[in-house]
């Protein structure tokens, strides 16, 4: 992409009439002729002089540069923060308004999104059934099929082969263990959704996000784990049509993240569907749940998992032992899931043979 003059005069007239012109354009500097002490900056704003009815205008045109460091790496990053200052600056008194917003084609043309007050997504419709069914099926029969465990190959096969794909950026791999802990919709964000009174003492949730901060610094390191991941595979985003064909709805939090993720996003489902609807760990689904990982750790040969899963089984404990989320879970299956987070969080690798351990702890 290269935005040219020519590609900015046609958005001065587009934007401030066909007599508009742009006069010059620069490079800005902070005031005063530099940064000063501040040596690092998110972008390299443009100067354009432009005169429109007669009347010189100094502006600002700013974009934001990719960087993972800051969780700018994304597209949808950089247009986030973009899309709340054009709404925030003019609210508040003394502070510059913004005159414009909007995004750069391939081909340098800038494109206004000012007028937005809310955005969509337009895809196609995918034929399925959701596999949360087939679960709630086992749950009642108490009997696993030929077919069941077909799915539960077709779904370990696949996750298996996407996480292959590895991408060497240790700054994004540490923004994606951040944001499992402290975004909205990880871990501090799932917990502050409680709904008031809260199930369990504010105590006892205060140690389960202390316990997941330090694993945080457990993960930093396994930089090299950074693998194409979906992000949110769990039972209700799977379609499953003939047999072990399946699709997928709403791949969420970023094309790349840690393999443990996805993992855990699926297969505690098969312990909660059980503790759900039988109040423990019953036969059919501790079956699904060992052949799961053991058929992911065979074709993944992903070795060092163990030692990622445990935060992640946290976070998704935590989603599923959720009032608001799954407001009819009992009280009692509610608490089971919570001491599976809190046994979790204590052990060093978390190995599927003592799952049963870790539910009754």
């Amino acid at each position: 992409m290269q935005l040219t003059r020519e590609r900015l005069e046609a958005y001065i007239r587009a934007r401030f009439g066909a007599d508009a012109w742009l006069r010059a354009v620069q490079a800005e500097q902070a005031a005063g002729g530099s940064e000063g002490l501040k040596a690092f900056g998110y972008g390299v704003p443009l100067r354009l002089t432009v005169e429109a009815s007669g009347q010189l205008r100094d502006l600002i045109l700013s974009c934001q540069r990719p960087d993972a460091r800051f969780g700018h790496d994304h597209i949808a990053d950089r247009a986030q923060e973009m899309l709340w200052q054009h709404a925030a600056y003019g609210t508040l008194p003394r502070h510059v308004a913004s005159l414009d917003v909007g995004y750069i084609r391939e081909s340098g043309e800038l494109v206004s999104v000012a007028e937005a007050v809310e955005f969509f997504l337009l895809r196609g419709r995918l034929p399925g059934e959701p596999y949360w069914v087939d679960l709630d099926r086992i749950a009642g029969s108490m009997t696993v099929t030929a077919l069941d465990r077909e799915r539960v190959d077709a779904l370990a096969d696949y996750l298996a082969a996407i996480h292959q794909k590895r991408r060497d950026a240790p700054a994004l791999y540490r923004r994606r263990i951040r944001d499992t802990i402290a975004h909205g919709e990880g871990i501090f964000g799932i917990v502050d959704a409680y709904p008031e009174p809260l199930p369990v003492p504010p105590e006892r949730l205060a140690r389960i996000e202390e316990a997941c901060v330090r694993w945080r610094w457990r993960l930093r390191g396994l930089t090299h784990r950074l693998a194409t991941v979906h992000g949110d595979f769990h039972p209700w985003n799977i379609l499953f049509r003939e047999g072990a064909e399946f699709g997928l709805l709403d791949r969420s939090r970023g094309e790349w993240g840690e393999p443990a993720d996805d993992v855990a996003a699926l297969s505690i489902n098969y312990l909660f569907f059980s503790l759900a609807r039988c109040g423990g760990l019953a036969p059919p689904f501790a079956e699904l749940f060992a052949r799961f990982l053991d058929r992911y750790l065979g074709k993944s040969g992903d070795t060092e998992i163990g030692r990622t899963l445990p935060l992640f089984y946290a976070f998704r404990g935590l989603v599923v032992a959720s009032p608001l989320w799954y407001p009819d879970v009992t009280g009692e299956c509610r608490e089971q899931l919570l001491r599976f987070v809190e046994g979790v969080l204590e052990v060093e690798v978390f190995r599927p043979e003592e799952i049963g351990r870790l539910l009754e702890a």
